[in-house]
Protein backbone atom coordinates (compact mmCIF):
# COMPACT_ATOMS: atom_id res chain seq x y z
CA UNK A 1 0.00 0.00 0.00
CA UNK A 2 1.43 3.36 -1.02
CA UNK A 3 1.97 5.82 1.79
CA UNK A 4 1.78 9.56 1.22
CA UNK A 5 3.60 11.89 3.55
CA UNK A 6 2.95 15.59 3.68
CA UNK A 7 6.07 17.66 3.20
CA UNK A 8 7.21 19.33 6.38
CA UNK A 9 6.79 23.07 6.41
CA UNK A 10 10.17 24.79 6.13
CA UNK A 11 11.45 26.17 9.42
CA UNK A 12 11.63 29.94 9.26
CA UNK A 13 14.92 31.45 10.31
CA UNK A 14 14.58 34.06 13.03
CA UNK A 15 16.90 37.05 12.56
CA UNK A 16 17.73 38.75 15.81
CA UNK A 17 19.43 41.83 17.17
CA UNK A 18 21.52 41.18 20.28
CA UNK A 19 22.08 44.41 22.22
CA UNK A 20 24.07 44.71 25.44
CA UNK A 21 23.80 47.81 27.58
CA UNK A 22 20.24 48.15 26.28
CA UNK A 23 18.77 49.60 29.46
CA UNK A 24 20.00 53.15 28.86
CA UNK A 25 22.05 55.51 26.74
CA UNK A 26 23.26 54.59 23.29
CA UNK A 27 22.31 50.92 23.59
CA UNK A 28 18.70 51.80 24.31
CA UNK A 29 18.57 54.37 21.50
CA UNK A 30 20.03 51.93 18.98
CA UNK A 31 17.33 49.41 19.91
CA UNK A 32 14.61 52.02 19.40
CA UNK A 33 15.97 52.99 15.98
CA UNK A 34 16.44 49.37 14.92
CA UNK A 35 12.79 48.58 15.73
CA UNK A 36 11.78 49.73 12.25
CA UNK A 37 14.40 47.57 10.49
CA UNK A 38 12.54 44.86 8.52
CA UNK A 39 15.63 42.65 8.62
CA UNK A 40 15.17 42.10 12.37
CA UNK A 41 12.50 39.71 13.66
CA UNK A 42 13.37 39.65 17.34
CA UNK A 43 15.41 41.55 19.94
CA UNK A 44 17.59 40.04 22.62
CA UNK A 45 18.00 42.80 25.21
CA UNK A 46 20.86 42.51 27.69
CA UNK A 47 21.64 44.61 30.77
CA UNK A 48 21.55 44.38 34.56
CA UNK A 49 18.27 46.29 35.10
CA UNK A 50 15.46 44.00 34.02
CA UNK A 51 12.74 46.58 34.67
CA UNK A 52 14.39 48.98 32.22
CA UNK A 53 14.60 46.21 29.63
CA UNK A 54 10.92 45.36 30.09
CA UNK A 55 10.00 49.02 29.55
CA UNK A 56 12.09 49.09 26.37
CA UNK A 57 10.63 45.81 25.12
CA UNK A 58 7.13 47.27 25.41
CA UNK A 59 8.14 50.04 23.00
CA UNK A 60 9.76 47.92 20.30
CA UNK A 61 6.61 46.26 18.94
CA UNK A 62 8.58 43.13 18.07
CA UNK A 63 9.22 39.94 20.04
CA UNK A 64 11.87 40.49 22.69
CA UNK A 65 13.91 38.16 24.87
CA UNK A 66 15.24 39.75 28.04
CA UNK A 67 18.62 38.48 29.24
CA UNK A 68 19.12 40.39 32.46
CA UNK A 69 22.43 40.18 34.30
CA UNK A 70 26.03 41.30 34.44
CA UNK A 71 27.58 40.72 31.01
CA UNK A 72 30.99 40.16 32.63
CA UNK A 73 29.64 37.27 34.73
CA UNK A 74 30.79 33.90 33.27
CA UNK A 75 27.41 32.40 34.25
CA UNK A 76 25.63 35.04 32.16
CA UNK A 77 27.93 34.31 29.21
CA UNK A 78 27.18 30.59 29.48
CA UNK A 79 23.46 31.35 29.55
CA UNK A 80 23.76 33.38 26.35
CA UNK A 81 25.72 30.57 24.73
CA UNK A 82 23.12 28.00 25.73
CA UNK A 83 20.19 30.07 24.44
CA UNK A 84 21.87 30.59 21.09
CA UNK A 85 22.54 26.87 20.75
CA UNK A 86 18.94 25.94 21.57
CA UNK A 87 17.12 28.65 19.59
CA UNK A 88 19.36 28.33 16.50
CA UNK A 89 18.71 31.91 15.46
CA UNK A 90 20.75 33.96 13.01
CA UNK A 91 22.13 37.21 14.38
CA UNK A 92 21.64 40.11 11.99
CA UNK A 93 23.25 42.66 14.29
CA UNK A 94 25.24 42.53 17.52
CA UNK A 95 25.57 45.76 19.49
CA UNK A 96 28.20 45.71 22.24
CA UNK A 97 27.14 48.79 24.19
CA UNK A 98 27.65 47.59 27.76
CA UNK A 99 30.44 49.53 29.44
CA UNK A 100 31.22 52.19 31.98
CA UNK A 101 33.96 54.48 33.25
CA UNK A 102 35.00 55.81 36.63
CA UNK A 103 36.67 59.16 37.17
CA UNK A 104 39.77 59.17 39.34
CA UNK A 105 43.42 58.22 39.45
CA UNK A 106 44.37 54.58 39.05
CA UNK A 107 45.61 54.52 42.65
CA UNK A 108 42.45 56.13 44.04
CA UNK A 109 40.08 53.82 42.16
CA UNK A 110 41.90 50.71 43.29
CA UNK A 111 42.12 47.12 42.14
CA UNK A 112 38.43 46.19 42.09
CA UNK A 113 37.10 49.17 40.12
CA UNK A 114 39.99 49.22 37.66
CA UNK A 115 39.75 45.48 37.08
CA UNK A 116 35.98 45.55 36.69
CA UNK A 117 36.20 48.26 34.02
CA UNK A 118 38.52 46.00 32.03
CA UNK A 119 36.22 43.02 32.60
CA UNK A 120 33.10 44.82 31.35
CA UNK A 121 34.55 47.08 28.66
CA UNK A 122 37.02 44.61 27.15
CA UNK A 123 36.77 41.00 28.28
CA UNK A 124 32.97 40.79 28.16
CA UNK A 125 32.86 42.43 24.72
CA UNK A 126 35.38 39.92 23.35
CA UNK A 127 33.61 36.95 24.93
CA UNK A 128 30.17 38.01 23.69
CA UNK A 129 31.51 38.62 20.19
CA UNK A 130 33.20 35.21 20.18
CA UNK A 131 30.02 33.48 21.39
CA UNK A 132 27.85 35.26 18.82
CA UNK A 133 30.09 34.97 15.75
CA UNK A 134 29.12 31.37 14.85
CA UNK A 135 25.48 32.53 14.76
CA UNK A 136 26.10 35.73 12.79
CA UNK A 137 24.57 35.72 9.33
CA UNK A 138 26.87 36.49 6.44
CA UNK A 139 26.36 40.14 5.62
CA UNK A 140 25.52 40.90 9.25
CA UNK A 141 26.76 43.75 11.39
CA UNK A 142 28.55 44.33 14.67
CA UNK A 143 28.58 47.70 16.41
CA UNK A 144 31.16 48.07 19.18
CA UNK A 145 30.73 51.20 21.27
CA UNK A 146 34.01 52.92 22.12
CA UNK A 147 34.58 56.65 22.69
CA UNK A 148 36.74 59.55 21.56
CA UNK A 149 38.77 58.52 24.61
CA UNK A 150 40.02 55.66 22.43
CA UNK A 151 42.22 58.10 20.50
CA UNK A 152 44.37 59.38 23.38
CA UNK A 153 45.44 58.65 26.95
CA UNK A 154 43.59 60.58 29.65
CA UNK A 155 44.74 61.39 33.16
CA UNK A 156 42.18 60.37 35.78
CA UNK A 157 40.39 58.36 33.09
CA UNK A 158 43.43 56.17 32.43
CA UNK A 159 41.79 52.75 32.58
CA UNK A 160 38.59 53.82 30.82
CA UNK A 161 40.50 55.44 27.93
CA UNK A 162 42.76 52.40 27.64
CA UNK A 163 39.78 50.02 27.49
CA UNK A 164 38.25 52.05 24.68
CA UNK A 165 41.55 52.04 22.77
CA UNK A 166 41.44 48.25 23.08
CA UNK A 167 37.88 48.18 21.70
CA UNK A 168 38.91 50.32 18.74
CA UNK A 169 41.95 48.24 17.79
CA UNK A 170 40.18 44.91 18.37
CA UNK A 171 37.23 46.02 16.26
CA UNK A 172 39.38 47.22 13.38
CA UNK A 173 41.20 43.90 13.22
CA UNK A 174 37.94 41.93 13.51
CA UNK A 175 36.44 43.99 10.69
CA UNK A 176 39.25 42.80 8.40
CA UNK A 177 39.03 39.20 9.58
CA UNK A 178 35.32 39.03 8.77
CA UNK A 179 35.48 40.56 5.29
CA UNK A 180 35.09 37.17 3.65
CA UNK A 181 31.72 36.81 5.40
CA UNK A 182 30.75 40.39 4.53
CA UNK A 183 30.25 41.14 8.24
CA UNK A 184 30.87 44.78 9.02
CA UNK A 185 32.38 45.69 12.39
CA UNK A 186 31.82 49.38 13.09
CA UNK A 187 33.47 51.10 16.04
CA UNK A 188 31.38 53.99 17.36
CA UNK A 189 33.47 56.75 18.96
CA UNK A 190 31.17 59.42 20.37
CA UNK A 191 32.07 62.52 22.30
CA UNK A 192 30.22 62.85 25.63
CA UNK A 193 26.48 62.42 25.19
CA UNK A 194 23.53 63.47 27.34
CA UNK A 195 23.20 60.04 28.99
CA UNK A 196 23.69 58.48 32.43
CA UNK A 197 27.41 57.95 31.77
CA UNK A 198 28.64 60.77 34.01
CA UNK A 199 26.19 59.83 36.75
CA UNK A 200 28.20 56.61 36.99
CA UNK A 201 31.62 58.07 36.20
CA UNK A 202 31.36 60.75 38.88
CA UNK A 203 30.95 64.50 38.71
CA UNK A 204 33.71 67.06 39.16
CA UNK A 205 34.50 70.56 37.88
CA UNK A 206 36.69 68.92 35.24
CA UNK A 207 33.93 66.62 34.09
CA UNK A 208 31.34 69.40 34.20
CA UNK A 209 33.51 71.48 31.85
CA UNK A 210 34.33 68.50 29.65
CA UNK A 211 30.65 67.66 29.22
CA UNK A 212 30.05 71.08 27.68
CA UNK A 213 32.64 70.54 24.94
CA UNK A 214 30.87 69.10 21.95
CA UNK A 215 28.15 67.19 23.80
CA UNK A 216 26.44 65.02 21.20
CA UNK A 217 22.78 64.01 20.89
CA UNK A 218 22.36 60.30 21.49
CA UNK A 219 19.75 60.12 18.71
CA UNK A 220 22.16 61.57 16.15
CA UNK A 221 25.06 59.36 17.26
CA UNK A 222 22.87 56.26 16.95
CA UNK A 223 21.47 57.22 13.54
CA UNK A 224 24.91 57.90 12.09
CA UNK A 225 26.33 54.69 13.57
CA UNK A 226 23.61 52.61 11.91
CA UNK A 227 24.08 54.46 8.63
CA UNK A 228 27.87 53.94 8.67
CA UNK A 229 27.37 50.29 9.53
CA UNK A 230 25.02 49.79 6.57
CA UNK A 231 27.66 51.44 4.38
CA UNK A 232 30.26 48.89 5.52
CA UNK A 233 32.37 51.47 7.35
CA UNK A 234 34.66 50.49 10.20
CA UNK A 235 34.43 53.78 12.14
CA UNK A 236 31.61 56.14 13.11
CA UNK A 237 32.39 59.60 14.50
CA UNK A 238 29.51 62.03 14.83
CA UNK A 239 30.49 65.68 15.28
CA UNK A 240 33.28 68.12 14.41
CA UNK A 241 34.78 68.21 17.94
CA UNK A 242 35.17 64.43 17.95
CA UNK A 243 36.79 64.52 14.50
CA UNK A 244 39.14 67.26 15.76
CA UNK A 245 40.15 65.16 18.77
CA UNK A 246 40.97 62.24 16.49
CA UNK A 247 43.11 64.42 14.20
CA UNK A 248 44.96 66.10 17.09
CA UNK A 249 45.63 62.72 18.69
CA UNK A 250 47.30 61.63 15.42
CA UNK A 251 49.39 64.79 15.04
CA UNK A 252 50.47 65.59 18.59
CA UNK A 253 52.78 63.38 20.67
CA UNK A 254 50.86 61.72 23.48
CA UNK A 255 53.39 62.98 26.04
CA UNK A 256 52.45 66.49 24.99
CA UNK A 257 48.74 65.67 25.21
CA UNK A 258 49.18 64.35 28.75
CA UNK A 259 51.18 67.46 29.69
CA UNK A 260 48.44 69.70 28.22
CA UNK A 261 45.73 67.80 30.08
CA UNK A 262 47.60 68.45 33.31
CA UNK A 263 48.06 72.15 32.54
CA UNK A 264 44.40 72.55 31.64
CA UNK A 265 43.20 70.63 34.67
CA UNK A 266 41.60 67.98 32.48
Amino acid sequence: MEQIFAAAAPVRTIHVAVITGASSGLGRELALQLAADPRIDEFWLCARRSERLEELAARLAKPCRILAGDVSDPVWIENLKARLAVDKVRIHILVNSAGYGKLGSVEALGEELNGNMVDVNCAALVRISSVCLPYMQDGGRILNIASVAAFLPQMDFAVYAATKAFVLNYSRALHRELKARRITVTTVCPNPMATEFFDVAGESPKVAAFKKLGVEPVEGVAAKALRRSDQGKELSIYGAPAHAIRILAKILPHNFILWAEGRLGM
